[in-house]
Formats: C-alpha cells, sequence, structure tokens
C-alpha cells in the first residue's frame, strides 16, 4: 500500500492512506535504517535513501484495530518492494 510519512519519531513514523492511520515500527524497517536524533525534522535514513515527513512510502499491512470511530493498521517495510519512494 502506498502512504504518505506525517509524523517521524524514534519509535518509528506514522502513515496515512485516506482516513487510515498506520504506524511502523523501528522493528518492522529494514536493518540499515537509523534514526537521526538531531535531524530536523527527525528522519530514519539509511545508505541509499531517508524516511521523512511528507514522504511517500510503500509498506505492507501487518494488523488491524477499530476504535469505535477510527482505524488503526500495524505496517512493515521489512520485504521486497517496499519502501520510500517519489
Amino acid at each position: 500500500m502506498d502512504a504518505l510519512v506525517t509524523n517521524v519519531n524514534k519509535m518509528g513514523f506514522f502513515a496515512e492512506v485516506g482516513p487510515l492511520s498506520i504506524f511502523v515500527s523501528s522493528h518492522l524497517l529494514p536493518i540499515d535504517y537509523k534514526f537521526q536524533p538531531d535531524a530536523n525534522p527527525p528522519e530514519f535514513v539509511s545508505a541509499t535513501d531517508n524516511i521523512v515527513k511528507g514522504r511517500k512510502v510503500r509498506l505492507r499491512i501487518v494488523g488491524t484495530r477499530v476504535d469505535a470511530n477510527e482505524i488503526f493498521a500495524i505496517g512493515t517495510m521489512k520485504e521486497d518492494y517496499l519502501g520510500p519512494f517519489d
């Protein structure tokens, strides 16, 4: 699924696809992505790419949770063909 990154922190990042909010934990990112706490805005960086607010990413949903008013999902990028793109 293609999503837009809305928030990045040391625990991972949030992305949105329409009304669906997706959280991708830092444990579900490829091992070469490292969080850069001194970057402004915060970002995850690898040797070839970065994940920052406003960036498009391709991810896979691994779980969902439905509340009374919202739907939340957990995503991963630890597979082939997933990651940031433009």
